[in-house]
C-alpha cells in the first residue's frame, strides 16, 4: 500500500524541520529513510554508511526538501522499499539510483526533474505506473527495462528516450511489438517502441484515456468528456487494457479523484450549479 501520494506545502515544511538530518525513522508506522542527499554507496566499494542488513529494512523513502540530485545508485538493491516520494527539488536521478529494488511498487518523482539516467529503475519488478513530468528532458538507457510489471505510463512528448528504456516490461506484452519469449525486442526496432509508448492514447477514441494521464489533469475537461461519453467510459479499455479510471487513480500528479468525477456528473445531471 502507498504511503499516500504526496505532501501539503505545510506537511513538506514540516517534515523538512523535523527530519532534516536525515536517516531512518518510524513515520506512520513504516521504517522510513529520510534522504538529506548525502552519498550512501561509493562505486565499486559498497555502502558508505549503512549496511546491505540496514538498507533492507527500510520500506519507505522520502527525498527531503532542498536535495537536487540522487546519487549513483544510491538505493541499489534496497529490496524492501515499497515507496518513493521525492520533494519537488529533486533535478536529477542519476545512474542505477534505484537499481534492483524488487520491492518497490510506488513513485512520486519531482514536479522539477529533468534527468533520469541510465538503468535509473532498473529491475523494479513491482513497479506498475510512473508519471514523468514534462520537465524532464532526458531519460537514459534501459532505466526501467525489466520492470516487469510496468503497464501504466504518463509522459510528455518532448521527453527524450535512450535505448532500450522500456525492455521487457508489462506495457510492450500487451502491445503488438514482438518480443521474445523473456519479453524482449530486437535493437532495431527501438525507435517504433518509443514513438508506440508515446503515443498509446492519441486516437480520439482515447481522449478520456489521454486526460486521466495527463500530468495535469484537468477536472473541467474529464467532466466534459464522460459527460459526452457516459460514467461507464471510465471504466472502458484502451489498446493495452488500462482504463481512464486506472490512468487517474495512478496518476501521482493527479489532484483530483474518480469520485470527484462523479459526483460531479451525477450533480451534473441532476441539474444542481456546482
Amino acid at each position: 500500500m502507498r504511503l499516500q501520494r504526496d505532501f501539503t506545502n505545510k506537511e513538506w515544511k514540516e517534515i523538512g524541520e523535523k527530519y532534516k538530518d536525515g536517516g531512518v525513522h518510524m513515520y506512520k508506522g513504516k521504517r522510513t529513510f529520510f534522504y538529506n542527499g548525502e552519498k550512501l554507496l561509493k562505486e565499486n566499494e559498497g555502502p558508505l554508511i549503512y549496511n546491505y542488513k540496514e538498507r533492507d529494512s527500510w520500506e519507505v523513502m522520502i527525498v527531503l526538501p532542498g536535495v537536487e540530485v540522487i546519487h549513483y545508485h544510491t538505493f541499489d538493491a534496497c529490496e524492501n522499499i515499497k515507496t518513493v516520494i521525492m520533494a519537488d527539488t529533486v533535478k536529477r536521478i542519476e545512474e542505477g539510483a534505484f537499481e534492483g529494488c524488487y520491492s518497490l511498487e510506488f513513485v512520486k518523482l519531482s514536479r522539477n526533474l529533468e534527468y533520469i539516467g541510465d538503468m535509473a529503475f532498473h529491475w523494479c519488478k513491482s513497479l506498475t505506473s510512473i508519471f514523468i513530468p514534462p520537465s524532464c528532458r532526458e531519460i537514459g538507457s534501459g532505466a526501467f527495462c525489466g520492470c516487469h510489471q510496468l503497464l501504466i505510463i504518463g509522459m510528455s512528448l518532448h521527453t527524450e528516450l535512450g535505448e532500450f528504456v522500456f525492455q521487457n516490461t508489462a506495457v510492450l506484452k500487451n502491445s503488438s511489438i514482438s518480443i521474445d519469449k523473456d519479453g524482449f525486442y530486437e535493437g532495431n526496432d527501438d525507435e517504433r517502441v518509443i514513438r508506440w509508448v508515446k503515443s498509446i492514447n492519441d486516437e480520439d477514441v482515447y481522449a478520456l484515456h489521454h486526460a486521466c494521464s495527463s500530468i495535469n489533469p484537468l477536472g473541467d475537461i474529464i467532466h466534459d468528456l464522460v459527460k459526452q461519453q457516459g460514467i461507464k467510459a471510465m471504466r472502458i479499455p484502451n489498446a493495452i487494457g488500462v482504463t481512464p479510471s486506472q490512468y487517474l487513480e495512478a496518476n501521482t500528479f493527479a489532484d483530483i479523484s474518480e469520485k470527484d468525477i462523479i459526483n460531479r456528473y451525477i450533480l451534473d445531471s441532476m441539474g444542481e450549479v456546482i
